[in-house]
């Protein structure tokens, strides 16, 4: 299964990026403020249109499938999604089902299971803390059964637990479930640690993608982000450290 970026462009926010989303691994976005991470996770989730190239989702065109289709494929997770009502986190998750017209319990208990939510399930969502939120946000697109997860910033806000804990129920979802994931990330380090590939952006065009060793080398991250800075630990606790 592959999710593509095929020269997709949106007027000046994104410029002719071609990129690739793969099925069992996370890939992270990264770039500067303003460089179109948001609009290209926009594009491939379907949620708005091209002004060019195309969005791929094993050979289809995202933007021509059957919404409820691409609702079914595509899970995504904005980067300040709105809760219109106080619901207990069980009913938030549920909608998660829409797409599919079912009110199945067993992908809804498997997604509370998923995201370490059972205790919380029958609680108002206007109680949860702000880590507990973003797990049941990511619940209900996990209730979905996407074949990939589009996700925007979703540990903006989250302390250094929660990301940890984020960071672990996005890779279950990868490895284990076989899912495609796909996150915007502006923390380096963490890309580092979380992602096996990184698509980096640049000023709305791509400017690397490959393993977060090749991409987020100093060099690369010199141009794009004009620091100097050097990678210290071992690969499995690299830190950035800017000189």
């Amino acid at each position: 299964m592959m999710l593509e970026a095929r020269d997709l462009a949106l007027g000046e926010r994104l410029r002719g990026v071609s990129a690739r989303i793969e099925a069992g691994g996370i890939t992270a976005i990264c770039g500067p403020n303003g460089a179109g991470k948001s609009t290209l996770v926009r594009l491939l989730a379907g949620v708005i249109a091209p002004s060019g190239g195309e969005a791929l989702l094993d050979g289809r065109n995202v933007h021509t499938m059957h919404p409820r289709t691409r609702a079914r494929s595509l899970g995504y997770l904005p980067q300040e999604p709105k809760i219109a009502w106080d619901l207990s986190v069980r009913n938030l998750v549920s909608l998660g089902r829409l797409a599919h017209g079912d009110a199945r319990e067993e992908p809804v208990e498997a997604a509370l299971a998923a995201m370490g939510l059972e205790g919380f399930a029958n609680r108002p969502v206007s109680t949860l803390s702000g880590g507990e939120r973003a797990r049941a946000l990511l619940a209900r697109v996990i209730a979905g059964e996407p074949r990939f997860i589009l996700a925007d910033e979703p540990f903006a806000a989250l302390d250094l637990a929660y990301q940890a804990s984020l960071a672990r129920h996005l890779r279950v979802q990868a490895e284990e479930r076989g899912r495609g994931v796909a996150v915007v990330v502006h923390d380096l380090t963490l890309a580092h640690r979380l992602a096996d590939r990184v698509v980096l952006l640049h000023e709305g065009a791509l400017y690397a993608q490959g393993t977060p060793e090749e991409v987020l080398a100093p060099g690369n991250l010199h141009a794009v982000f004009g620091i100097e800075a050097e990678w210290l630990g071992d690969a499995r606790a690299r830190v950035l450290s800017l000189r």
